[in-house]
């Protein structure tokens, strides 16, 4: 185990900064879950300020984590890995809004099954994420954030075992070329956000390994 902490000394803002990405990426695939679930449930696409707006604050959290870097002459750790993370949080958010734009304009049926359990995958990756990330705070057990890694891995694996079964249900469905392009692009954007959170991961991974 070691402690993060002592390298930060009382540089708090950065994991407040990096806790605060987390937890809006987090937010996000929490909305996407809802958005889908109002879908399945026959209501109409409901408005799309929150995801907007968790997408702003993402973005506020990461020119607030570079402006912070700016300010500070030396960082306890490399401002690479700061840098590094700050990123691959935000890119999460910013990917789910992309999708529910999408799915708000889709004139088709939207096939609520096939996105259950991407959306399954998509919460444990961003709960595995959120939990690595507020590690660091108080200290970073390595096997813990082996595990959670390991979750990581296993979503991503899954993802792609969905995706590979959606994919044929495509090609052997009952779907026109126009709706079988649509479809495929919109499962695509959702795997790619696990992807996204399994970036996320392997950035702490690599900061806790460096350290331990």
């Amino acid at each position: 185990m070691f402690s993060l902490k002592k390298l930060f000394g009382k540089e708090d803002k950065f994991f407040d900064l990096l806790d605060a990405g987390a937890e809006e990426a987090r937010t996000s695939v929490q909305l996407l879950t809802r958005f889908l679930d109002t879908l399945a449930a026959g209501g109409a696409a409901s408005n799309l300020d929150e995801f907007v707006q968790s997408r702003r604050k993402e973005k506020r959290i990461r020119h607030q984590m570079t402006e912070e870097l700016s300010k500070t002459f030396v960082t306890p750790l490399e401002r690479e890995d700061i840098e590094e993370l700050s990123f691959a949080l935000y890119r999460i958010p910013k990917a789910i809004e992309k999708i529910v734009e999408r799915l708000s304009i889709y004139p088709g049926r939207v096939p609520h099954a096939a996105f259950k359990r991407q959306a399954e995958l998509l919460t444990l990756s961003a709960e595995a994420v959120v939990f690595m990330v507020k590690s660091l705070r108080h200290g970073a057990d390595l096997n813990k954030i082996s595990e959670a890694n390991e979750r990581l891995q296993y979503a991503e694996g899954e993802a792609d075992k969905v995706m590979l079964g959606l994919l044929k249900e495509l090609y052997h469905g009952p779907y026109d070329a126009k709706e079988l392009v649509i479809l495929q692009e919109l499962y695509e954007m959702v795997e790619q956000v696990v992807d996204r959170c399994r970036n996320a991961g392997n950035i702490v991974f690599q900061i806790v390994l460096k350290h331990a």
